[in-house]
């Protein structure tokens, strides 16, 4: 008796926890407070989430095109009064999800603008210098502007200069940086300012944007140089590279990178998931640390990337540009756009030497306190190189001779 007792009291706890349950999922699904409640949360952020059969999960996001959640500015006016993404994987790392969701604006307002930058002087090319910068890198720009990007003239070239910036993505954190932006572009005349985040995924819109401002604005300019803020240039070297080179045939030269493959680890800046590229390897393109280009060349280059998609790697979105106008890009030795390594058999070699640095373009990664000095260095009166290899030429080790006993014996004598 007592253990039918007990079996008739698990039972019926069993039954009414059951009973529970189900009536707390209807009330959950039935209930008009919860339902209103629930509609209030999704009308805020203009979005509604569908479940699928498939065991991932995915959002179909109909989003504003007044919302700013999209990263257009406030006003842009789209095609559609909406915008609609393609489903996209909730195992993304939110930073891709939101370049997913924000990828089609790419349509913003210059804010500081430089229309007389690329005002030529009669019979002279011009060599146009823009370099990526952001509003909190003040020091890197002054450096610079004092050392190797100075304007004037180097050669049979007029330099100019200019550096492409976007808005800081954390402004809180950059006290009053627009009234001193406007003071430094005032003083300077070298800033172009974008209505866009600055941040790694918006630096293609940085390239788009420039590309579009050069054809609209700098239409004559014969060369342009693009780089970093943290590179070292020996503008003279390139003069010379440039000297026999014609304006109106195209030129693309740079550090070039070979086959390489998108970096599938999500714990890396250059991550790349599948379903953003999901071919074998990437087209030619040039480490963005810094490379050369014909005028010809960029403004070819801007009409192509109005037809291509935008992708989260500048460098790679530019190669994909080369690959649409059927241009092979140039490798030259004198663009480490990877720093100079040191050669492995060769572990006490003196990397940084300005008689090394003579003979280069272009040197990546290198700290304000670094490029002072070698800018010091290689324009000392005193420096005494044992030559100067030429440009057209690239650039190879220096070979160490022998010694032998009758070389010994010559210089004996």
């Amino acid at each position: 008796m007592r253990l039918r007792r007990k079996g008739d009291l698990i039972c019926t706890f069993l039954l009414l926890t059951a009973f529970c349950i189900l009536l707390y999922v209807q009330m959950y699904f039935e209930s008009p407070q919860l339902n209103k409640h629930v509609n209030q949360r999704e009308s805020g952020t203009e979005r509604s989430i569908m479940e699928s059969t498939k065991a991932k999960s995915q959002l179909d996001v109909t989003i504003s095109a007044t919302k700013l959640e999209r990263n257009c500015q406030p006003g842009q006016e789209l095609e559609n009064a909406q915008v609609k993404t393609s489903p996209i994987p909730n195992l993304l790392p939110w930073n891709y999800r939101q370049y997913l969701w924000q990828k089609d604006c790419r349509e913003f307002n210059q804010i500081i603008n430089q229309k007389e930058k690329c005002r030529k002087i009669q019979g002279e090319q011009l060599l146009l210098i823009s370099i990526k910068s952001m509003v909190e890198e003040f020091e890197r720009r002054e450096v610079a502007r004092k050392t190797w990007a100075q304007e004037g003239r180097v050669h049979n070239l007029q330099v100019r200069r200019l550096f492409l910036l976007g808005v800081p993505a954390n402004q809180s954190s950059v006290a009053s940086w627009s009234r001193l932006l406007e003071h430094e572009s005032q003083m300077y005349q070298d800033i172009l300012l974008w209505d866009f985040q600055d941040t790694f995924f918006n630096l293609t819109l940085k390239e788009i944007h420039f590309l579009k401002w050069f054809d609209q604005f700098c239409p004559d300019a014969e060369f342009v140089f693009k780089g970093d803020d943290d590179v070292f240039v020996n503008v003279e070297n390139i003069a010379d590279f440039l000297a026999d080179t014609d304006p109106k045939d195209d030129l693309f030269v740079g550090h070039i990178i070979y086959q390489a493959l998108p970096i599938r680890s999500n714990k890396s800046k250059y991550y790349i998931p599948e379903m953003m590229y999901g071919q074998g390897i990437y087209p030619l393109y040039a480490g963005g640390g810094g490379f050369l280009m014909s005028g010809h060349t960029a403004k070819r280059l801007y009409h192509a990337s109005k037809e291509v998609d935008l992708f989260p790697i500048d460098d790679v979105f530019l190669g994909m540009c080369l690959l649409r106008i059927g241009l092979e890009p140039l490798t030259h030795e004198g663009f480490r756009t990877f720093g100079i390594v040191r050669p492995s058999a060769a572990p006490h070699m003196q990397m940084f030497d300005p008689c090394f640095y003579k003979e280069l373009m272009v040197v990546h990664s290198l700290k304000v306190p670094e490029i002072w000095l070698m800018w010091s260095l290689l324009h000392d009166p005193k420096l005494n190189c044992a030559r100067k290899g030429s440009m057209k030429r690239p650039f190879r080790w220096r070979v160490k001779r022998k010694t032998t006993p009758a070389s010994i014996k010559k210089r004996r004598h």
